[in-house]
């Protein structure tokens, strides 16, 4: 059924018909179409628009159909053009000419705007539940391996010991900046968008705050043309979610890696990993890697969406058709990617004697025999030419920074002490790491709780 057709003498071509046709996709949004067209039914007869009794039909007939859609009963038709005509066509079958009545004083350009941003409302929130479910396995695992030191690295080189709890804290802050931003987002597309008609506003004396209040809106779209013409939300959710995409795939990479043999500082279910066709030995990531390669798919979303609209003059242009795709894919995506990195965190078993076999012989506390000279009084520039000296020599004697001796320093500057030889275990290391967001046992068990309480309802 369409819903335009008398200005035409002849029928669409079958296959602009179509090209056009968008069911397919927006099929996903009925009821957040049959929502809004509810409370403008109601809308319409709580204003004497049209009768008591005619708006009393269009709930009674909408509310049953909502009811013989979501039972299974009835099923949307697939020559529809799109979801709102597939509405108000099946209305249409039930209630007759009384159906025609439902669309006055709106359009399917603030229409389709409502129904995105009711679906937007109703959905996003699922991706915020995830990411909680995400940063909660987090901080159990941090609390779980309090203690168990690895390898920190920068330009992919050891670096310094850390507590495997503070790296993984390091993506729950991350995390928790996309759900900021994630709620944020659902903020702004709270805004009623009926009333716009098709971009002017509408003669018929309507209450769009009664609407608002019906559907759930926070706030109403203050200008008719931009209410049509706005998907910023839509532009924003992907960009989010491709921020959230790349902590992800960040996290994804470490976890290929730390499952390797040549790491081992992981391994992972078998329930979440996979075998090879031809070598029997593999135990493959694969959960990991399409995480990390489906990072690229909603950057593809967002780049989609930016495009789309950045050459649109005001208003509703059939352009806009193409935004519910990425916007669905992405969301799509990400929700699935959430769940299956807290589902493959949850049975992965952390290997902290492979960590510990990593860093020995690493030189990655070189900085703490630095630092030990440097507290002795001794400039930090000059203990670190001494340091680097040893490090030098001792990588040619083929000896770690742990099998030296008093003596062994003495050779290189007599200012040394005993106390330099206990800094160079690697827990010291770490735990010498005591200012505020540093990796100390302490200072990461103060993160901790500050995590654990960002968690709770109306945590900051």
């Amino acid at each position: 059924m369409a819903l335009w057709g008398g200005r035409f003498e002849g029928g669409t071509d079958a296959l602009v018909w179509a090209f056009n046709q968008s069911l397919g996709f927006d099929r996903r949004m009925w009821r957040e179409d049959i929502a809004g067209s509810i409370a403008h039914a109601k809308m319409l007869a709580r204003q004497n628009i049209i009768t008591e009794a005619e708006g009393a039909a269009l709930v009674t007939g909408l509310i049953a159909l909502r009811d013989d859609l979501e039972s299974g009963a009835v099923k949307l038709p697939e020559d529809a053009e799109d979801i709102h005509s597939a509405v108000e066509g099946m209305l249409t079958q039930r209630l007759g000419a009384v159906a025609g009545k439902l669309h006055t004083a709106r359009s399917r350009n603030d229409q389709v705007s409502n129904d995105l941003r009711l679906w937007f409302k109703n959905h996003v929130p699922d991706v915020i539940d995830a990411l909680t479910a995400l940063r909660l396995q987090l901080t159990k695992m941090a609390e779980e391996n309090m203690g168990v030191v690895l390898p920190g690295r920068t330009h992919h080189q050891h670096a310094q010991p850390v507590l495997l709890s503070h790296h993984l804290l390091a993506y729950f802050w991350m995390l928790s900046r996309d759900d900021e931003r994630f709620g944020e987002c659902v903020r702004r597309a709270d805004a009623l968008s009926l009333g716009a008609a098709a971009m002017a506003g509408t003669p018929f004396p309507i209450d769009r705050d009664f609407v608002r209040q019906e559907l759930g809106f926070a706030h109403l779209c203050e200008n008719s043309m931009d209410a049509v013409a706005d998907r910023d939300f839509a532009v924003e959710f992907c960009a989010v979610a491709s921020l959230t995409m790349m902590h992800l795939s960040r996290l994804a990479e470490e976890i290929v890696l730390w499952s390797a043999p040549e790491f081992g500082f992981v391994e992972l279910d078998d329930d979440v990993t996979t075998g090879s066709s031809i070598m029997p030995q593999k135990k493959n990531p694969d959960v990991a890697e399409l995480i990390r390669g489906k990072t690229g798919r909603v950057y593809g979303d967002l780049t989609t969406l930016l495009t789309l609209m950045k050459g649109l003059a005001l208003t509703y242009n059939k352009d806009m058709q193409e935004d519910k795709e990425p916007l669905f894919d992405a969301y799509d995506t990400i929700l699935a990617c959430l769940t299956l990195m807290t589902r493959m965190l949850q049975g992965a078993r952390f290997k902290p004697e492979r960590m510990a076999q990593s860093l020995y012989g690493d030189f990655s506390t070189a900085t703490d025999l630095a630092d030990a000279l440097a507290s002795e009084g001794i400039p930090f520039r000059e203990a670190h030419e001494v340091v680097g000296i040893i490090v030098r020599e001792s990588i040619k004697r083929k000896q770690a920074l742990e099998e030296l001796t008093l003596e062994d320093l003495h050779r290189y500057d007599v200012r040394f002490t005993a106390r330099a030889l206990d800094a160079i275990t690697p827990i010291a290391s770490a735990n010498a790491r005591t200012s505020r967001g540093g990796t100390a046992t302490d200072a990461v068990r103060a993160q901790l709780e500050k995590a654990k309480a960002k968690l709770q309802p109306n945590g900051k």
